[in-house]
């Protein structure tokens, strides 16, 4: 199994971060991966992407060529990244910010972050939580385990509890 990732969105979401934890995650499930990353000159506000490809055996190229998940947070990520997506690949979105006409799967991940706990900031780690639930290409625990390890120093049970709420969602 090889999987090509790409998390997209504008700056200050998080963008990074996910690609980060999918990537330890990925490694604490023994599996190969490779991340490369891409902002606009604005460091808030600006296209952003990670791109990351998981696989059961060693990676030899590693770009994301044709995405089987693209994950959009912001309308001008999906515009700008949608037409690279596989034929048949899986398209998540945030639903209470992007809008698609292609068939897509998703949650209002910034509504839940900001209504059931609080905090905005933690939109990406839901959103992480639901693409988890839905493709099953890491672990639970291995993703936990990352979140615990590479979120801020005192955020790791608010984060802990944002990634369970959009897993939770992914698996129904």
């Amino acid at each position: 199994m090889k999987r090509e990732i790409r998390f997209s969105g504008f700056g200050g979401q998080g963008i990074i971060l996910m690609g980060h934890i999918l990537g330890k995650a990925a490694v604490l499930d023994d599996k190969d991966v490779t991340l490369t990353k891409s902002y606009g000159p604005e460091a808030r506000g600006g296209a952003c992407s990670t791109d990351i490809i998981v696989g059961d055996s060693r990676i030899h190229y590693p770009q994301v060529r044709k995405p089987d998940v693209l994950v959009s947070m912001s309308q001008s990520a999906l515009d700008t990244y949608l037409p690279k997506l596989a034929e048949d690949g899986m398209l998540i979105v945030d639903t209470g910010l992007v809008e698609s006409d292609r068939d897509h799967v998703g949650l209002p991940a910034t509504k839940i972050a900001e209504e059931e706990l609080g905090l905005k900031m933690v939109a990406n780690i839901v959103m992480l939580g639901y693409f988890t639930g839905k493709t099953g290409f890491v672990g639970k625990e291995a993703m936990e385990e990352a979140i615990a390890e590479l979120v801020p120093e005192g955020t790791e049970e608010k984060n802990l509890k944002a990634f369970n709420i959009g897993y939770e969602e992914g698996k129904e």
